[in-house]
């Protein structure tokens, strides 16, 4: 395993110099073995200019291509420093912090530097929740006056499962924006968040009745089967409060439909990391993530301050 630093000292005598960041991640994609990302291939040999020329396809390679740094004008040292910021705190960071931290002129910079960063905190080949996992629904913005049930009009509806380890609380999450609460598309999102032969338990909403005939095992618990004032799903509203609470508190809940999804990459990192003591280690996996995926966003470049005559 590549080595990763321990305190904020460790992390500035580490990666002091553009070069020191490009070695780092060089180890981290390429310490075990070499895969070109146009052909696959493994055999290379390195450059004088530090890329890599692929000896299947003859392409050269940068250590940064096929990465979220890929064609960035962004240093790498910056990024090292932002994904630093954003695991350091541990209820996140804010566009305008971040710009403020490092110093940036431009703020859609640093908010679009932190979206990368968010859409990389899922892995491509996740694996799903097993076991017993509670699954329901939450409104992220609040019910507006004379709506009622599960449609959330230009509210946005997130599917929340849980895995429920017992004694030993709460396992992973997985969050996921839903445009309705169809059954269709409930059992798409239990589908992706699920592996098939877990147990899945939901309140009484009949959206959820064919689970059983899709391979899960499924127990409802409604209204009738609970004493007076105790939750069907009490797993799932802890995660919604909790998540809420972030969002409020860290981005004072100016988060954009749009966008959600991006903020509950970011929320199910830092929750199935939360017992996680080192910081570092942080450091490193959303490093190792950040390579294995590319999210379509072109960052715009900092227009430099016209100097007064």
């Amino acid at each position: 395993m590549v080595e990763y630093p321990r305190t904020t000292i460790e992390f500035h005598d580490m990666f002091a110099s553009e070069n020191d960041c490009m070695r780092y991640l060089e180890r981290i994609r390429f310490d075990q073995i070499f895969s070109c990302p146009h052909c696959r291939g493994t055999h290379a040999r390195r450059r004088t200019d530090g890329a890599f020329r692929c000896l299947n396809c003859g392409r050269n390679i940068s250590v940064k291509s096929g990465t979220i740094f890929h064609q960035s004008h962004i240093p790498l040292r910056t990024w090292f420093h932002a994904i630093w910021e954003m695991v350091s705190h541990k209820q996140g960071v804010s566009a305008l912090g971040l710009q403020q931290t490092l110093g940036m002129r431009s703020h859609a910079t640093a908010w679009d530097m932190l979206r990368k960063l968010r859409q990389a905190m899922v892995r491509p080949d996740q694996e799903r929740l097993s076991g017993l996992v509670e699954v329901d629904e939450t409104i992220i913005g609040g019910l507006r006056p004379f709506t009622f049930g599960r449609t959330p009009t230009s509210k946005v509806l997130v599917l929340i499962a849980v895995e429920d380890k017992g004694v030993q609380g709460m396992g992973r999450i997985r969050l996921k924006v839903i445009p309705d609460a169809g059954a269709d598309m409930l059992e798409r999102g239990v589908r992706s968040m699920a592996a098939l032969e877990s147990c899945i338990r939901t309140d009484g909403f009949k959206g959820y009745l064919r689970l059983f005939s899709l391979g899960y095992g499924h127990t409802m618990i409604k209204k009738r089967d609970v004493k007076d004032g105790s939750d069907t799903t009490p797993l799932v509203h802890r995660v919604a409060s909790l998540l809420k609470r972030w969002l409020l508190s860290t981005h004072q809940g100016a988060v954009h439909a749009e966008y959600l999804q991006e903020y509950l990459n970011e929320f199910t990192f830092r929750f199935n990391r939360r017992r996680s003591r080192s910081r570092g280690l942080l450091f490193y996996r959303l490093v190792e993530i950040a390579c294995a995926k590319r999210p379509d966003i072109h960052l715009p470049r900092e227009r430099k301050k016209k100097k007064s005559r």
